[in-house]
């Protein structure tokens, strides 16, 4: 980090006139500005965020970056009144590099720091954000999920988890008070994509034992195992984990039951589990809905006597009367359902859906949805 005070210091990175205006195609109709893609990076402390972020920062990728090191929530109600300017927004710590990247840390509550910072600096390529190690990046992720569907200028890309290969399961296994989930594992839970980074300080049943807890806990997400936290960029950005136009969201290949957790630590929370399931049929969208909402707002359903509670959920979803795909995400408490891809002319309608949450009872969770399916 540079010990530049103020950004008045540092210059201004000049945006193009592609970028500073509305473009028009050869037809002369008129295109909407693209949004910037936002990379949330989490982990745990010491998995290997700095390494992964000083090396997107360096790697020749022909994207200017914007790397923020994010301080959401952090310091007392007084601090931040002596310290948040009029707009809102605090930027401290500016260091900007040679291929156009920069680097700065900002401390907000909310997506309005970001496009700030884009109207001081010039619109960037891409946006990489880092939690803090033990914070729940769910909000913040439903966060700039909901400023998207408001017109924010940016757009959620996915969320990358990074977990060390070393003591990975043993901040997995830290017992939290009753009621309350692992930092470490809700991380793990919430990915699109996970690095398993450090693999060459493991031995290869250390590395296999590592691998299959996080699957336990994640079995939607890629996984990818780095030595200091070098990975091809494209695994990790630019993978359109929200983008509703791309192909389906759930891999057919996870929708078969999945097997029971092995190979954990006993104390490692199990019942944060992926529950995946395939029904042929269509249902009525109406009817989805409220079973999807009862799902992500009610407490204490399928069948547990503990709290059930879901983290990220998608499906493929068969609308009846609807020619189309229909893609449902879910993060946490919000969701959303838009129409697709069309089906082809002898396509069977079959919905796929995914879970990942806590006390999810897959039998009673796949039961109740049969019950909407039409034939």
């Amino acid at each position: 980090m540079s010990d530049v005070d103020s950004d008045d210091e540092c210059p201004d990175l000049v945006a193009t006139a592609a970028e500073a205006e509305i473009a028009a195609d050869h037809t002369g109709a008129v295109a909407p500005k693209s949004k910037v893609p936002v990379t949330i990076l989490t982990g745990f402390l010491g998995s290997g965020k700095t390494t992964l972020l000083n090396y997107i920062l360096t790697e020749q990728h022909n994207k200017r970056i914007a790397v923020i090191l994010n301080e959401f929530g952090q310091g007392s109600t007084v601090e931040k009144s002596m310290s948040v300017g009029q707009e809102g927004d605090l930027f401290e710590e500016w260091l900007e590099l040679r291929n156009g990247c920069l680097c700065c840390s900002v401390k907000d509550n909310g997506v309005q720091a970001i496009e700030n910072l884009m109207k001081k600096k010039g619109r960037f390529d891409y946006v990489v954000l880092e939690t803090t190690g033990l914070a729940d990046p769910g909000p913040v992720l439903s966060m700039f999920w909901l400023d998207e569907e408001l017109g924010s200028e940016l757009l959620v890309d996915g969320l990358v988890t990074v977990v060390d290969a070393k003591y990975g399961r043993q901040y997995m296994e830290e017992e939290k008070a009753e009621g309350m989930l692992n930092e470490c594992v809700r991380q793990i839970a919430l990915a699109d994509r996970i690095l398993v980074n450090k693999v060459d300080l493991v031995t290869p049943d250390e590395l296999a034992a590592t691998l299959r807890a996080v699957r336990g806990v994640n079995a939607a997400a890629q996984i990818f195992t780095t030595t200091r936290s070098q990975i091809d960029l494209s695994h990790i950005l630019d993978i359109h984990a929200f983008d509703f136009s791309k192909a389906a969201v759930v891999d057919p290949t996870i929708t078969a039951p999945l097997p029971a957790q092995s190979g954990h630590s006993h104390h490692i929370d199990v019942s944060v589990r992926t529950v995946a399931f395939e029904v042929p049929g269509c249902v009525e969208r109406e009817a989805v809905e409220s079973w999807l909402q009862q799902q992500l707002w009610s407490e204490g359903w399928g069948g547990v006597q503990k709290v059930a509670s879901v983290m990220r959920a998608k499906a493929d979803l068969a609308i009846k009367g609807s020619p189309v795909h229909h893609v449902m995400q879910a993060v946490q408490e919000m969701y959303d359902i838009q129409p697709t891809a069309a089906y082809g002319a002898d396509e069977p309608r079959v919905n796929r859906l995914l879970f990942i949450g806590r006390h999810i009872d897959a039998d009673a969770l796949e039961s109740s949805f049969r019950l909407l399916v039409q034939p």
